[in-house]
């Protein structure tokens, strides 16, 4: 759903506003070299820079925003993706695929659990996501949740992400209870600030040294679709609902979610626009617009039954985000499409730009394409319980009548994280 939160993401905005980039959040605290030559890149990615961060974030991202227009991406890039993949069902970032995944392999549970939504709305290599999956659920932490890494404590983004990914394989996501009883839902919910309180209705990354929550942007909307259970190419929802917070101990995780909705509607009618925390050794400057959590929020608000509260939010990005979207790449040009998307703008034209057409130009040429732009209540990502032979469901259907007499493609239907205050 997100451009991926790590140096290559933040390298990208450095450029954008003058300043120097940051380290990377996670997993290794450097900053991403300059871009590359196409030709000093592996065979199959998207992208011109440097993959060692985002690799497999930016190509999975990428499928998604392309499987909702209507694009089956190549073979070669499939495989690449797949390759990136080790024997346990885990993705790294990015790795050396001619070597063997070892010890000294840093496994990815961003990477994993979005290459697992990318390889199931493509309807492709099922078999490799279903294994990622099952790495997912082997290393749930205690408290529910899951962390960047195995083992690490868990956050809000990667709990969300996974939650996605293992809805999107038909896992029971309530099912996976531990020892303690804990559940991914219950994980998410204990991140969240209590309605009537300030900042009501947000979500933390994780809690402060104190067990403070502080309210997280780009926590909230990942925590928004990971609460309804849904991944990052989750369309609208059809049921447009008022945006309420919910006070009380014992709420659902459908009320967590709305309480999140809720947050962000009220804070997007102050201004159309997120702002980034202030970049290290600069606090003292004028905060700067985060193109990358307004997509999110838009996404997250028109799953939550509130697109009419991401309209303006929506406009503003056609008029301002297009140049953010083809300086970032393939992931930030794949976050605009899932944004206007889910919110029934046109990725073909958004703000005279034909996003599509920009990702598409960014990797291998694509297997097949299709007309028209499809609209946020048309075909929708398959069940979570489709399998490779599982037969022609309803998007099938609709994308055969779409493309008969010109040739058939697949129908191609979030996280990265960021510790943002």
């Amino acid at each position: 759903m997100t451009v991926r939160r790590s140096a290559a993401a933040l390298a990208t905005t450095a450029v954008l506003l003058g300043v120097a980039a940051p380290v990377a959040v996670a997993p290794v605290a450097v900053a991403a070299p300059s871009p590359s030559p196409s030709a000093d890149l592996p065979a199959g990615l998207y992208g011109t820079t440097d993959p060692t961060y985002d690799g497999v974030w930016r190509q999975s991202l990428a499928f998604l925003a392309q499987k909702i227009e209507y694009v089956t991406p190549s073979t070669q890039s499939v495989d690449w993706l797949v390759g990136q993949q080790c024997d346990s069902g885990a993705f790294t970032s990015y790795r050396d695929a001619s070597k063997p995944c070892d010890a000294s392999t840093v496994m990815d549970t961003n990477a994993t659990a979005i290459a697992v939504q990318a390889l199931v709305e493509i309807n492709q290599r099922r078999e490799d996501a279903n294994n990622g999956a099952d790495w997912l659920k082997s290393v749930q932490n205690e408290d529910g949740g899951w962390g960047y890494n195995p083992g690490s404590p868990s956050d809000a983004n990667s709990t969300s992400i996974v939650i996605g990914a293992l809805a999107r394989t038909g896992v029971p996501v309530n099912e996976l209870t531990t020892k303690n009883g804990s559940t991914p839902y219950t994980a998410l919910q204990s991140l969240a600030i209590a309605c009537g309180e300030k900042d009501g209705g947000a979500f933390a990354y994780q809690p402060g040294k104190k067990g403070e929550l502080a309210a997280n942007m780009d926590a909230t909307a990942a925590s928004v679709l990971g609460l309804m259970g849904k991944g990052i190419a989750s369309g609208t929802s059809n049921a447009v609902k008022d945006p309420s917070c919910t006070k009380g101990d014992d709420l659902s995780p459908e009320q967590s979610a709305q309480n999140g909705a809720s947050f962000l509607a009220d804070t997007l009618k102050k201004q159309p626009y997120l702002e980034q925390a202030p970049m290290p050794g600069a606090e003292d400057s004028a905060p700067q617009p985060d193109y990358g959590n307004t997509s999110d929020a838009v996404v997250a608000l028109a799953a939550s039954g509130h697109a009419d509260k991401a309209k303006a939010s929506v406009a503003w990005l056609q008029k301002n985000g297009t140049g953010w979207a083809k300086q970032g790449g393939p992931a930030a040009t794949a976050q605009l499409i899932l944004a206007a998307h889910a919110t029934g703008a046109d990725a073909r034209s958004f703000g005279g730009v034909d996003l599509v057409k920009q990702l598409n130009s960014m990797g291998p040429s694509p297997a097949a394409t299709a007309l028209p732009s499809p609209t946020p209540t048309g075909p929708q990502p398959s069940s979570g319980t489709d399998s490779d032979d599982g037969g022609l469901s309803l998007g099938w259907l609709i994308g055969i009548g779409l493309l008969a007499g010109t040739g058939i493609g697949f129908l191609l239907s979030m996280r990265g994280k960021k510790k943002q205050p």
